[in-house]
């Protein structure tokens, strides 16, 4: 996207949560460093969704069910 490939040298290092969920936390911090160094790549990177958190978060466990939204499981009989 904005063709910096090979220009910097970055070392990351993330812990918690998944696969996918540390590669988006990893190109959401890139993301930031550089419109810190450069902010004319703000537009490019706000574009394509790089500059948005992933706000998303596990709902939690509710009292009088099995998980968050699972109830336990009913017998009629």
């Amino acid at each position: 996207i904005t063709d910096r490939q090979g220009q910097y040298d970055v070392t990351c290092t993330v812990s918690g949560g998944g696969l996918s969920g540390q590669a988006g936390a990893v190109r959401h911090g890139i993301s930031r460093a550089l419109t810190y160094y450069e902010p004319a790549l703000r537009p490019a990177l706000k574009k394509e969704g790089f500059l948005t958190r992933d706000s998303r978060v596990v709902e939690r466990k509710k009292y009088g069910r099995r998980k968050a939204r699972r109830s336990f499981q009913f017998s009629k009989r």
